[in-house]
């Protein structure tokens, strides 16, 4: 690719720059003012589960500090803030009677964006299930695709003059897959049928809940889902059939039946001897596909694929904790192949390339449709420095590369013809990193755990500049550290 001035990049007026957040990583008042039990609370409360048994209890302290948190994404020029609603917060038991209080939370939220006029963008479900709806199955459960909608509908009546861009779910691959295949995240079951059954219910949750917002907002919101999106790469013999069938179960199980209204035959038949599929029912299909004004693409890595030779031991480098099971059902002879660096704190490849390869690819296999940048971020090692008058700093130069390199290549893509509205950069706020709990540091603006204190790094003002000028601005002359 092209090694272009950054500083010829700019943005069109109506491209959203913003930042992005999920309720669990960064609310706490786990138990506070109503909010129910999370599968999320039960896994990071389970010995062995998280690093260093960290829990979400009180994460960054969002829901006591949020007009500090809205006046410094406004010190940031946000043009949005994408942010996820507890599902336990306002409905505790999942269904039932509603919890003012939370909602009630949401509200000032919404209010204090507008207020500072940054656009709201609210996802609806960011993995955290209350609890009394995995006690009777979860995702595995139809009920629960109908419970999600009485929730939508409940959020979508009182937020739903407000709010500019609803997304019902976020990254359900890692829900179902990660959830319920390989036991990496909540509830942490490790059963590839029901891993294929939640995919099929999510992707219901996700139909019903479009068609209950659309019946509730009365602002002319626009409508969106956000998949994470593996961009693969095949090596060796049968490449080509290694990266098929992970693209059926990474992207396809996903993309055909929300946009296209199936699901791939291949996929149907790769996972035969795992499960029949008959939690499909009539008319689930043409639920599931509903109309859509964009699609939410979350980006970090690619990922190289093999087929496994049976013999040599199989590798496994999917960019994901191993607990013991598979979030690949019905595919155990792809191997997944370690990339070469750089590399983040994830140990997740750095290839900006792959964004922009990626976001063409869905421009021309789904006609051009409006796409969104919902998260692209990535961890470092960042180091809090306090100087002897006080001045607290954090040089991430690292951070500042990526996001420079990351954002010339979503803008080559613009220039390119897709229709391209946004981008979101990964995180707002360091924040409870799920399994990994709180040794990764995703952040634009760094978190004291001990004081809470927030410092906003240097790509926090790299970003900020970004947001202002609409231009893509330099990196610092002494460039970033390497692996």
């Amino acid at each position: 690719m092209p090694n272009d001035s950054a500083q010829q990049h700019a943005f069109p007026a109506h491209f959203l720059l913003g930042a992005a957040t999920a309720a669990y990583q960064i609310e706490g008042a786990a138990d506070e003012d109503g909010r129910g039990p999370s599968i999320w609370d039960t896994y990071s409360h389970t010995p062995g589960r998280t690093w260093n048994g960290d829990t979400g209890d009180v994460a960054a302290d969002h829901y006591h500090r949020l007009d500090e948190d809205l006046d410094l994404m406004a010190s940031l020029d946000l043009d949005a803030y994408r942010f996820s609603i507890a599902w336990p917060r306002v409905l505790p038991t999942g269904t039932g009677q509603v919890n003012p209080k939370g909602l009630d939370f949401y509200d000032r939220l919404v209010d204090g964006l507008l207020e500072r006029g940054i656009t709201p963008v609210a996802t609806l479900y960011h993995w955290d299930l209350p609890q009394a709806l995995e006690d009777t199955g979860g995702w595995t459960n139809r009920d629960t695709a109908h419970a999600f909608a009485d929730y939508a509908r409940v959020v979508g009546e009182a937020l739903g003059d407000r709010v500019g861009i609803w997304t019902t779910l976020n990254e359900p691959w890692c829900s179902a897959y990660l959830g319920y295949g390989s036991g990496a995240h909540a509830p942490g079951r490790t059963d590839g049928a029901a891993a294929l059954t939640a995919v099929h219910h999510l992707n219901l949750a996700h139909g019903l809940a479009i068609q209950q917002l659309r019946a509730t907002a009365t602002n002319d919101p626009q409508y969106s889902v956000t998949l994470n999106f593996h961009v693969l790469r095949g090596e060796g013999d049968g490449a080509d059939e290694a990266v098929r069938r992970i693209d059926a179960l990474a992207n396809r199980s996903f993309t055909e039946p929300m946009l296209r209204g199936h699901y791939p035959p291949d996929l149907i038949e790769d996972t035969a001897g795992v499960t029949d599929w008959a939690f499909v029912k009539d008319g689930d299909l043409a639920r599931i596909h509903q109309p859509l004004d964009l699609l939410g693409v979350n980006y970090y890595a690619t990922t190289t694929v093999r087929l496994w030779d049976g013999t040599t031991p199989r590798q496994n480098n999917d960019g994901h904790k191993d607990m013991g099971g598979s979030p690949w059902p019905g595919s155990p002879q792809v191997e997944f192949l370690a990339q070469d660096g750089p590399h983040t704190a994830m140990g997740w490849n750095i290839d900006p390339d792959g964004l922009e390869e990626l976001l063409l690819d869905l421009h021309t296999r789904f006609h051009g449709r409006p796409l969104v940048i919902t998260e692209n971020g990535a961890a470092f090692d960042d180091h809090l420095s306090v100087g002897a008058d006080g001045t607290r700093a954090v040089h991430d130069p690292r951070r500042v590369d990526y996001l420079h390199r990351h954002l010339t290549a979503a803008h080559r893509a613009l220039a390119a013809g897709v229709d391209l509205r946004g981008y979101f950069v990964w995180s707002l706020m360091d924040n409870f990193e799920w399994g990994y709990g709180y040794s990764k540091r995703f952040g634009i603006v760094h978190i004291d755990y001990d004081t809470q204190r927030r410092t906003p790094k240097d790509s926090a003002r790299w970003f900020g500049a970004l947001a202002a000028t609409r231009r893509i601005p330099p990196v610092p002359n002494e460039g970033p550290a390497v692996d």
